[in-house]
């Protein structure tokens, strides 16, 4: 299991087994999001057996499954709702941890500077320079 913290209350990470769920609320999180679509993944990591093993364990889980395609604004803001309806700190996963960051930013981008944004998708080791103009100009239409 690879935890990479983008703030104290956030954190991504490569796909987990059902085996890394107790390890996880032992860290502190109380919420799991899955991004990846379980097209990508064999059954015994697919999100219904990761949720069983999340919700034996104590935690939330939301399964919000994000390709490219499915990157919307409407997958955006439910992300940003599941973060923000969890009762403690909450880890996404995808295949490596960058779909779980853009999202992230994607979503962030109303209340922070990109320039933070950037700075913290860095520090976890996710470089989302490019991202830049996006979130700048998500940031200028928040403020219509």
């Amino acid at each position: 299991m690879d935890i990479r913290p983008l703030t104290p209350a956030y954190a991504v990470s490569p796909q987990i087994a059902p085996e890394d769920c107790a390890a996880i609320a032992a860290a502190g999180f109380k919420t799991i999001i899955c991004n990846r679509p379980d097209s990508e993944i064999p059954a015994d990591l697919n999100a219904a057996a990761v949720e069983i093993a999340a919700r034996a364990a104590g935690l939330a889980f939301v399964v919000l499954p994000i390709t490219h395609q499915t990157m919307t604004l409407e997958n955006v803001k439910a992300h940003r709702a599941a973060i923000d309806a969890s009762d403690g700190p909450t880890l996404a996963y995808c295949a490596s941890g960058t779909r779980s960051s853009i999202i992230w930013s994607l979503g962030q981008a109303t209340d922070l500077e990109s320039d933070a944004i950037i700075a913290a998708t860095t520090q976890a080791g996710y470089d989302l320079r490019g991202l830049k103009p996006q979130l700048d100009a998500i940031a200028e239409q928040a403020k219509g």
